[in-house]
């Protein structure tokens, strides 16, 4: 562990402000993973995930279990910043990196990588490790319903499939869509539900999230080969269809989708549009017609001007001090530097420096 410059200069920045039991640590660059590190500090940022996975990793580490995977190694890079004897400091987050890179083959490479497809990747694989260890507990001859780490889960009757267990994962981040299509003949509507642990969001030149999500809720007409068929009339019929939140997560993950193909190019394209987001969203559209009010936590953002190079770093809200965290380097800011990442109002500006995924908490308490 390496003592960085920024590490004192931030301490000293601090002062007796520096939260007690915080720990703020720069993580290191191996060749190409800024794009790990800077959902890594949004993610160790989030608090409740935070706790919950060290409270899951102590209660179930058991030494005999010689096999590591992506939870253990996360939960021990986590517990490795938060236990560190010093405030401040670098980490090089090896074993993470070398287990991410086993695990996937999309980041063996040294190309440049997508921290969204990476954040994405490190849920899921999280609940398929957290749904495993939950049945292979439940079916083990002398697990009691108490011993299941999610708590005991009723066995359905009829022999309907039980209900996968809800890991911390879920908890935190996973939202419920109801996506609903209403014919225009017979008015039926046809209501599907989707779970989400992040929105992607189209955007728009000069726009605000709150526009993006409105789009994103609005409603679209199915016609001409986009038909749809209605079981009622048993035939393709013209229709409307929504996208509602019926259920808003604890924590909203807002993925702006910055990189578009583009037909006459015949690649990806980044777009630098200016999307304002604000430190607190009032989330509306939801099916129970209930705002949900959130607070930013965490941005990461994406440096450059094209979808294959560039760099990634984070901005990271801590006891209502804003950090600045680059790889190694970690350096406080004031709130309004948040602006400088919005984007461009016009294509040709020299900012590249652009919000890319954003962490917004809900208010109201633990959901």
């Amino acid at each position: 562990m390496v003592m960085g410059a920024s590490g004192s200069k931030l301490e000293k920045a601090l002062g007796d402000q520096f939260p007690e039991g915080e720990r703020y640590f720069g993580l290191e660059n191996f060749g190409n993973t800024c794009y790990c590190n800077s959902v890594l500090q949004a993610l160790y940022f989030c608090i409740p995930f935070r706790e919950q996975l060290l409270e899951y990793y102590a209660n179930n580490k058991n030494p005999g279990d010689a096999e590591e995977n992506l939870l253990t190694c996360l939960a021990d890079l986590f517990m490795q910043i938060s236990q560190a004897k010093k405030k401040t400091g670098v980490i090089a987050p090896k074993r993470f990196v070398q287990r991410v890179k086993k695990q996937n083959e999309l980041f063996r490479s040294y190309m440049h990588q997508d921290a969204h497809e990476f954040l994405n990747f490190l849920l899921n694989e999280l609940v398929d490790i957290l749904e495993k260890e939950s049945s292979a507990v439940k079916d083990s001859p002398q697990s009691s319903p108490e011993k299941a780490p999610n708590g005991p889960v009723q066995p359905l009757a009829n022999g309907v499939k039980k209900e996968p267990p809800v890991t911390l994962v879920h908890k935190n981040f996973q939202g419920i869509l109801t996506n609903e299509t209403r014919c225009l003949r017979c008015e039926t509507v046809t209501a599907r539900d989707e779970t989400f642990l992040d929105l992607s969001v189209d955007i728009e030149q000069n726009s605000s999230i709150t526009s993006c999500l409105k789009n994103f809720c609005s409603t679209e007409t199915l016609n001409a080969e986009d038909k749809f068929f209605c079981d009622k009339c048993c035939s393709l019929q013209e229709a409307q269809k929504r996208m509602k939140i019926k259920k808003a997560p604890h924590i909203l993950v807002i993925h702006l989708k910055r990189f578009k193909y583009i037909e006459q190019l015949g690649r990806y394209k980044k777009l630098s549009y200016r999307v304002v987001f604000p430190m607190e969203l009032k989330l509306s559209n939801t099916s129970d017609d209930v705002d949900t009010e959130y607070s930013l936590f965490a941005v990461v953002v994406h440096v450059g001007s094209g979808p294959n190079h560039g760099h990634y770093v984070s901005l990271v809200k801590s006891h209502n001090h804003w950090l600045f965290f680059d790889d190694e380097n970690v350096e406080m800011v004031e709130e309004q530097t948040l602006q400088t990442f919005f984007g461009s109002s016009h294509e040709y500006s020299g900012n590249t420096d652009h919000g890319y995924i954003l962490f917004y908490e809900g208010l109201g308490g633990k959901s």
